[in-house]
């Protein structure tokens, strides 16, 4: 039985295209660049954001640091609150918090950013633990963000699950040693989940519920 459940955010617990596409259009407005399509801007949500930086855009370190701090200036008073959740995600929540999971947030976002989000929803209580990337950088993978969750919650990689919704969250899960159940709902495809690895593939927050029932 998996007791512990690791939950993923951009995609997973809100949808947060809104908010991150219009702080890479502010990155780009402050380099003096063109703005892609909406469409092309979707793949910095769910990544850690330097990295991405550097692999859209050909930025080197120092100009993808920077961007990330430029980035938050504006995600930090305006696009953390430009979400909404997913419908049915709140009930799924609530629901594995009162039959007695314990239930933690592990995202590549910044940590500090995913507390205010988790508390803007009314949703921190239902959370053991909340775990995401560290302002120094120390901390930005997914892989380094699971791995932390684990030791601090002192939980064991067989009896906890990371639900996400991109390759990112299934591979960092494989390298963390824990299983992902992939969701279509988000981000990410159905294709890309089960090419990654998913240990299951589900479309909506009830069917994960139902899924981890059976688990």
């Amino acid at each position: 039985m998996k007791k512990t459940v690791l939950f993923d955010l951009d995609g997973t617990i809100i949808n947060s295209e809104e908010g991150i596409t219009n702080c890479v259009r502010y990155v780009l407005d402050y380099w003096g660049m063109a703005h892609p399509t909406q469409k092309e801007l979707l793949c910095f949500i769910g990544p850690p954001l330097r990295e991405q930086f550097m692999e859209v855009f050909g930025w080197d370190f120092d100009k993808a640091e920077k961007s990330v701090h430029v980035f938050r200036e504006r995600f930090d008073k305006l696009g953390l609150y430009e979400c909404e959740l997913y419908p049915g995600i709140q009930k799924l929540i609530e629901d594995l918090h009162r039959e007695g999971y314990r239930i933690a947030l592990a995202s590549s976002k910044h940590e500090e950013a995913c507390g205010r989000i988790l508390r803007h929803f009314h949703l921190e209580s239902n959370f053991t633990g909340i775990f995401g990337a560290t302002k120094d950088g120390k901390i930005s993978t997914k892989k380094q963000v699971l791995e932390v969750c684990l030791s601090k919650l002192q939980a064991s990689e067989e009896e906890t699950v990371l639900i996400g919704d991109t390759k990112f969250d299934v591979l960092g899960a494989k390298e963390a040693g824990i299983d992902c159940i992939g969701v279509t709902y988000g981000f990410g495809t159905r294709e890309e989940l089960e090419a990654a690895g998913s240990a299951a593939v589900m479309d909506t927050p009830e069917e994960v519920g139902a899924y981890l029932k059976r688990i």
